[in-house]
């Protein structure tokens, strides 16, 4: 086993994986990996690749890894959902199996709600008829896309994939967008003012100079997202992922943290005046020159 205070070799299924042990311990604190490698108990190994061993099948493991890693519910079809809510049962990551079963349940409610699909997302686009004010959008995939500039106010896009996505200037305004997921999508200057967006998916993604003023932002996720100069008075971020998130210059006026990770984020001149931060996490996060007048840690 090439196992250190930092590193862990495995091989699920016989498929090899090389992680760290912080890693597989410190999202889910009692699930079977971080019980594992607790180092209180004796470990099954592959001798030959001098691995752990995991008697399972090793196709979804990447993703057990990648959730470990950044919070992020990756893009997959219906029935890989599933069988990766298998997985997740497996491994007691209970908190990772149940935003699974969020989506799931989403995906069987919105099945045929959509008002527009992808395809009539393009042609509207290309028709250079971008006002999708109000629309149904549900679920589905508009990932990759030049959306930028679109109206997307008031609209339905709970559970919508925006995933790398240009989004330059759009407008959210009101819409309803839980659990949508905007990974490394380009969402600079765009404009979310109470937009509600409970466990969406934000993490890489760019939001310089964004609006996201009153947005409902609790259980999202920003982790490595760039948020430099946003604009997130009274947002609520409360248990939010904010890990390792640029919000340098950011205004995070009467925003709610309770909860909130933001772990190695860099807060460099934030507005921040009088902010609860008691119950946040603020582990290596950089503080220079931000505005903590009034605020309570």
């Amino acid at each position: 086993m090439r196992m250190t205070l930092l590193s862990a070799s495995m091989s699920v299924g016989g498929v090899d994986f090389a992680t760290t042990v912080d890693t597989l311990c410190q999202r889910e604190t009692e699930s079977m990996l971080a019980v594992m490698f607790s180092g209180r108990h004796k470990l099954h190994m592959d001798k030959i690749k001098n691995a752990v061993f995991i008697d399972r099948d090793g196709t979804h493991f990447r993703h057990i890894l990648n959730w470990l890693r950044d919070g992020v519910v990756p893009l997959l079809e219906p029935a890989a959902y599933t069988e990766l809510q298998r997985e997740a049962q497996f491994y007691q990551l209970n908190i990772f199996k149940e935003q699974l079963t969020v989506i799931l349940s989403r995906k069987e409610e919105e099945e045929g709600k959509a008002e527009m699909t992808r395809s009539q997302v393009i042609k509207c686009i290309q028709s250079k008829r971008v006002r999708l004010r109000g629309v149904s959008l549900s679920g589905q995939n508009l990932s990759k896309l030049d959306l930028s500039g679109v109206d997307f106010s008031n609209a339905n896009i709970g559970n919508t994939f925006f995933i790398r996505a240009k989004l330059i200037g759009a407008n959210f305004c009101e819409a309803e967008a839980d659990g949508a997921n905007f990974h490394n999508a380009n969402l600079t200057e765009c404009s979310f003012i109470k937009a509600a967006m409970r466990g969406a998916v934000l993490a890489g993604a760019l939001l310089q100079s964004a609006n996201l003023q009153d947005a409902i932002l609790s259980d999202s996720s920003f982790c490595n997202a760039d948020l430099r100069s946003a604009h997130l008075q009274n947002a609520d971020l409360s248990n939010a992922n904010l890990s390792n998130a640029i919000l340098e210059g950011a205004n995070l006026k009467g925003a709610r943290l309770y909860g909130a990770n933001l772990k190695g984020a860099n807060l460099q001149r934030a507005y921040l005046r009088d902010v609860d931060l008691r119950n946040t996490v603020l582990d290596g996060a950089n503080l220079g020159g931000a505005n903590l007048q009034g605020a309570s840690r």
